[in-house]
């Protein structure tokens, strides 16, 4: 297939930016001054700091670093960058149409530089913008769901545009056998994060995983079963876990039947270890999962997307706010991997086994410390994306990060075996 030209490459960018923008505006409907500066949860910020935060990276990297203008506004250095103030202190907010006007004011010059930047160098940088802005489009989604969880008390739904998923029947708990072999894991592409970086070949044994993440139904089963008053069902960690933070459900937790068929969301690391220790499985690592979603063992191929190399689309997968909550686990049957297995990608993200770090080969980018800060054996790995993520950072060598204790997240799992 013929490269594209370095002009096509710019209008694409230009478009992405446009509508990535687009959508992380359209969370900011009608929000109030109080749900814009205060805190959901004392470990994340305001979600007027991540829009704040997302027009200062941009101007950062472009007007100062590629074009070498002076800062815009110097005061909001201290504010809006990542290692400025701790999250408990961003919450000293302009207001909403003051940070709009700061984001239309970064933009406005960013796009007029696109027109000319050398393309050829600077690609990789204009790629990582645009999944630096999505990611912080889905935190500042799951942290409304999160303020709307603690005032309501119960499962809501983000106001977008109404679902058309039909409730399709109760999926079989089945499993599917992945044989022995090699596969390529990782991304090497313009767009791939530095963590996802270097493609590497990676031989598994035998191993069966679940064709669906678990469900609400089947956690329902861990709970009534006392799964989370019986000591020999968590890791000694998980325990002390539980015992600082004495939950007895998942975060986003409904005891409505409706919700049966969804997976089971708002889950730490040790809550998904200590199910599937209930059920006599354990969590995939990420090379496991990695390899169901996107490998295909008839042609020795790896794919982009479970689906194929497709980008994203509705019918596929429950991504990008399109929705605005969880779907039933096999509503998107259009969507599964060669293997067989469904909802790998978008709905819920998916703790394995895997601590973060880096693949041999490692270099970071853009500055040493955007993963290499979290190869710290405290941060397990998800795979997979959410209904929240945006289609530019969702892929299935895509990967995600958190502490194991952390319930906010739109996080589920599936078990392996």
């Amino acid at each position: 297939m013929k490269f594209a030209s370095i002009q096509s490459r710019r209008e694409e960018i230009a478009d992405i930016l446009k509508a990535c923008r687009s959508r992380t505006l359209d969370l900011f409907t009608d929000i109030d001054s109080e749900t814009f500066c205060k805190q959901a949860h004392p470990d994340f910020s305001p979600v007027g700091w991540h829009l704040g935060h997302i027009a200062f990276t941009e101007a950062y990297w472009i007007l100062e670093s590629c074009m070498g203008l002076p800062p815009l506004l110097p005061q909001y250095r201290t504010l809006f960058a990542a290692d400025g103030l701790p999250k408990s202190q961003r919450q000293f907010l302009p207001s909403f149409e003051v940070i709009y006007e700061y984001l239309d004011t970064v933009r406005t010059q960013v796009l007029s530089y696109l027109e000319t930047a050398p393309l050829e160098k600077q690609e990789r940088l204009w790629r990582w913008l645009i999944q630096h802005e999505s990611q912080h489009s889905e935190i500042i989604a799951f942290i409304l769901q999160l303020r709307r969880w603690n005032r309501n008390g119960f499962y809501t739904r983000l106001n977008f545009s109404q679902s058309s998923i039909v409730n399709p029947p109760s999926p079989s708990p089945e499993m599917v056998e992945i044989p022995a072999g090699e596969c390529e894991m990782g991304y090497d592409a313009i767009a791939a994060q530095d963590n996802e970086r270097p493609t590497h070949q990676v031989y598994l044994d035998t191993y069966w995983l679940d064709r669906y993440p678990v469900t609400c139904a089947q956690y329902r089963e861990f709970m009534a079963a006392g799964g989370y008053q019986n000591e020999r069902f968590w890791s000694v960690q998980g325990w002390k876990w539980l015992e600082a933070n004495p939950v007895c459900v998942p975060l986003y937790w409904s005891d409505s039947s409706d919700w049966d068929n969804h997976p089971v969301c708002g889950v730490s690391w040790y809550e998904a270890q200590a199910y599937a220790r209930f059920v006599g499985k354990r969590l995939p690592t990420e090379a496991e999962w990695e390899k169901a979603a996107s490998w295909n063992a008839q042609n020795s191929q790896k794919s982009l997307y479970p689906w194929g190399n497709s980008a994203p689309n509705p019918k596929l997968c429950n991504h990008n706010c399109l929705v605005g909550h969880t779907t039933p686990v096999n509503a998107y049957l259009a969507g599964q991997s060669a293997y067989g297995c469904c909802d790998m990608l978008g709905n819920v993200w998916e703790w394995t086994d895997s601590w973060f770090a880096g693949y041999e080969g490692f270099q970071p980018y853009p500055y040493r410390g955007y993963s290499q800060t979290y190869f710290d054996t405290k941060h397990r790995v998800l795979r997979g994306g959410s209904w929240a993520t945006r289609s530019w950072a969702m892929r299935s060598s895509f990967r995600n990060w958190y502490h194991p204790g952390v319930r906010q997240i739109l996080a589920g799992f599936r078990c392996a075996r």
